[in-house]
């Protein structure tokens, strides 16, 4: 083909397929647009001794050859607009190796075809296309230029006419009925073509004819080109056919071995069949593959299987039984029936009902807790009285490290049930949770049924670990498959992509767990009971380390009971100097720290036991990363401290606020988000609002500049519950009046000064205890939260709710020296501090 890849375009055979003739034959008429040659007479044409050169890739073109050329170099492109102009002819040769692009006179054959261009098209990607036709065989005596495109001197060669005579006649023959043979060994052969091939009587005519159309190399092809005399043309072009003939009849062959190879297969299955039918007749024993599948008959005999499942199953089984042990689809088949038998379709392990001795275990294993524990134990006596209830979908939300994937395990353990456990955390892939189509090439079922397979009861503890963490791409969304999974009102006839058939997930108790459940969809999240898990007190922190966390770490580091004696001061002291976190995992760290420092000391050759003192916590853990100076014992005018919720629990923040000379300009820093900018903006203006109640210059906001800072700015903040500690640090900087060091506040405020409720008040409060705080000021609407809060902690901090800001200043600001008369809404607080702490 001219001039573009020479991928681009079929072989010489091929063009005459494209353009609906077969190899050997070309259909007459000025329209085709394909390779072909036209059998009748032309006139013979004109044109001049001096024409462009085109160089071509990988087909040779004959006398009278019709074909579409698709051309892209430029020289190329510029030798066909210049034949445009003079006369529509250029000269076409072929190129001596396919591969070199920029072909110059030494890389081309010296005879080729002159042909006529009868239409050109330009194509978007700047190439063109040309539809030509050999007019004439012509070798170049003198190449004229190479730029800016090939132009060379030629000489037509003629064709010979020659006298039919008896050896004429005979290639003529041997041509059309080798040509007959070819097509008929590949199931081309018609009648049309038969007759094109009759009515050509020429020699040379008939070879081209049948020379474009076979499946030569280049050199060969060229070699006919360039032979002038027709007989000696008809002789090369029969010796091509005899190779052709032979060719088609080898690959005749071939395809007839294959047929008689499936035909013998067909013969063998229905012997197989015969002998089977011979040896029962006998009374003789089967071969091993009846015995696999009597053996697969009565393994899904015992299973149990449903009505429904059981009748795939034995379409399946006779399926089986017809296929041949070894192909790969008995493989899927077998596979597919070995699930079947394996899952447990009615086996159900027995709940352990003592309601009692369930809350023993749960004490045992985890320390507070109390309303989850209820919780499980209203389910158990619900399943007491009636065994026919649907079990929940509960969700354990909270902080990472405080027992939510334990907690389920401590479940299915009070149950008496099989625990299995799901991590969905990155899961992207909805087949994970449906399973393949046994269409695919080592197919298998979801993660929900492997569970059930391994848990091997269909009643069994599931927990779905990190189910916020799930994602979803061009495999599908896990979460919506999730949907059916966990309603209890449709797992009980869930089907697997992989089995296909329903199965009752019903019985199974699901358990999530999440961080967040921001991330969870609404429709999955309304199918679940969200029990919130929030972070562990002090007491509890340290009887967790000390009934738990200690004794693993001390077995873990090849210690014996009573060799590491740590007191519950040592255990207080790591939990408040070194860990702050809401679970308890760096506590964990710690105390195994501390138990390899010890283990070295007896491998060493001490004895023990070792007993740690509070003095000997820096020596074995170094200095302590949350040291009791952060908590200051005043605070600049312009500081207040705001408690903050985090995904790890509550934090006390320290909110600053700085006045100097200027135009009013307010600056916000500390990776405040839009929300918290927001409240600081509303804290202004209440401030506005209330200058002279609050002893401050009406004009401010004139002559002075304003930035507000949270500090820890490398960590991003945002939400509305630090608007009271916002307005508290504005009025102490614009005021000059400290605020109370022991004492915290969190709540939204609007602009006409009232205190909104906020969230993650139990957390707040467990922090603002860690710190040491005595005083927590909370929106009034917050009181019922309190519930929430031990009671032990709430003897050590006094929670003061309140309604309207106005009633803050008398409970945050440190009091003058000078005697004040208090003010009727400070009395008006103080009763209500005492009303809603009681």
């Amino acid at each position: 083909m001219a001039d573009y890849n020479e991928k681009e375009h079929p072989p010489q055979a091929e063009q005459q397929k494209e353009a609906g003739t077969e190899p050997g034959t070309s259909e007459a008429g000025a329209e085709s647009t394909s390779g072909g040659i036209l059998p009748e007479e032309h006139a013979v044409e004109t044109f001049s001794d001096v024409l462009p050169v085109l160089p071509v890739r990988d087909v040779v073109v004959f006398n009278y050859m019709i074909l579409p050329l698709f051309i892209g170099r430029e020289k190329s492109v510029r030798a066909v607009e210049a034949a445009l102009q003079k006369g529509r002819h250029l000269l076409i040769c072929a190129q001596r190796e396919e591969q070199t692009d920029e072909p110059g006179p030494d890389d081309l054959y010296s005879m080729g075809t002159v042909v006529q261009i009868m239409r050109m098209l330009k194509m978007p990607d700047s190439r063109i296309k040309v539809l030509v036709q050999g007019v004439s065989r012509a070798r170049i005596t003198a190449w004229n230029r190479t730029e800016p495109f090939i132009e060379a001197r030629i000489e037509p060669v003629h064709e010979v006419m020659l006298e039919s005579d008896i050896t004429v006649e005979a290639l003529l023959r041997t041509a059309r009925e080798q040509s007959e043979r070819v097509l008929t060994l590949r199931g081309i052969s018609s009648n049309d073509v038969l007759s094109v091939l009759q009515s050509v009587d020429d020699p040379g005519r008939l070879a081209d004819l049948i020379a474009a159309n076979m499946r030569m190399k280049i050199s060969e092809a060229q070699r006919i080109l360039e032979t002038e005399d027709p007989i000696q043309r008809l002789g090369l072009v029969n010796a091509q056919l005899q190779h052709e003939v032979e060719v088609a009849t080898v690959q005749a062959r071939i395809q007839s071995s294959a047929r008689e190879g499936m035909d013998k297969a067909q013969k063998d299955y229905f012997l197989r069949e015969q002998l089977k039918a011979i040896r029962h007749e006998l009374g003789e024993n089967p071969p091993d593959g009846d015995d696999e599948l009597e053996s697969l008959k009565k393994a899904l005999d015992k299973a149990g299987l449903p009505k429904e499942v059981r009748k795939e199953a034995d379409k399946q089984l006779r399926r089986l039984a017809s296929m041949h042990a070894d192909s790969s689809e008995a493989n899927v088949v077998r596979t597919y029936l070995d699930w079947l038998v394996e899952l447990p379709w009615k086996k159900l392990s027995r709940d352990r009902l003592d309601i009692l001795r369930a809350k023993e275990i749960l004490d045992e294993d985890h320390c507070g807790l109390e309303k989850i524990k209820d919780r499980i134990l209203e389910f158990l006596s619900v399943r007491k009285l009636n065994p026919q209830s649907k079990g929940p979908i509960l969700c354990f939300a909270g902080p990472p490290g405080v027992g939510k994937t334990s907690l389920g395990r401590s479940i299915a353990r009070s149950l008496g049930r099989q625990f299995q456990r799901l991590s969905l955390g990155g899961m992207r892939d909805e087949a994970e949770i449906r399973g393949h189509r046994r269409t695919y090439i080592g197919s298998m079922p979801g993660r929900i049924i492997q569970a059930i397979k391994q848990a091997g009861t269909r009643n069994p503890v599931i927990v779905l670990d990190e189910i916020d963490k799930l994602g979803n791409d061009f495999r599908g969304d896990p979460s919506s498959a999730l949907l059916e999974v966990l309603d209890p009102e449709q797992n009980n006839t869930f089907s697997d992509h992989y089995l296909n058939v329903p199965f009752d997930l019903s019985k199974v108790m699901f358990i999530c767990t999440a961080n967040h459940l921001e991330t969870i969809p609404a429709a999955l999240r309304d199918r679940m009971e969200v029990i919130s898990l929030p972070g562990y007190t002090l007491q509890e922190k340290t009887e967790i380390a000390r009934k738990h966390l200690l004794p693993k770490r001390i077995a873990e580091n090849g210690l014996k009971d009573g060799e590491a004696l740590l007191s519950d001061a040592v255990l207080e002291k790591v939990i408040k100097e070194y860990t702050r976190e809401a679970g308890l995992r760096n506590l964990e760290r710690e105390l195994g720290a501390i138990c390899r420092k010890l283990a070295r000391r007896k491998a060493e050759g001490q004895k023990g036991p070792f007993t740690v003192n509070p003095q000997e916590v820096e020596k074995l853990l170094g200095v302590p990363r949350y040291i009791e100076d952060e908590k200051d014992r005043t605070l600049m005018p312009g500081m207040a401290l705001g408690l903050a919720w985090t995904p790890v629990g509550g934090e006390v923040l320290t909110v600053e606020a700085s006045i100097m000379k200027g135009k009013g300009t307010l600056n916000l820093t500390g990776q405040l988000g839009d929300v918290m900018k927001e409240s600081a903006r509303a804290a202004l203006t209440y401030i506005r609002t209330r200058a002279e109640t609050l002893e401050i210059d009406p004009g401010f906001s004139n002559k002075k500049d304003i930035h507000i800072h949270v500090p820890a700015g490398a960590t991003p903040k945002d939400g509305p519950s630090a608007g009271i500690t916002l307005t508290t640090a504005l009025i102490s900087g614009l005021s000059g009046r400290s605020v109370r060091p022991d004492t915290c506040m969190t709540g939204e405020i609007t602009l006409q000064g009232r205190i909104l409720p906020v969230g993650g008040i139990k957390e707040k409060i467990l922090a603002a205890v860690g710190r040491g705080l005595k005083h927590v000021l909370i929106p009034h609407q917050n009181v019922k939260d309190l519930e929430d809060v031990p009671a032990d902690l709430l003897k050590r901090i006094k929670v003061h709710p309140v309604h309207h800001y106005d009633e803050v200043p008398p409970l945050v600001f440190v009091k003058k020296k000078s005697t004040a008369k208090k003010t009727g809404p400070a009395k008006a607080t103080d009763q209500a501090v005492d009303t809603g702490s009681a």
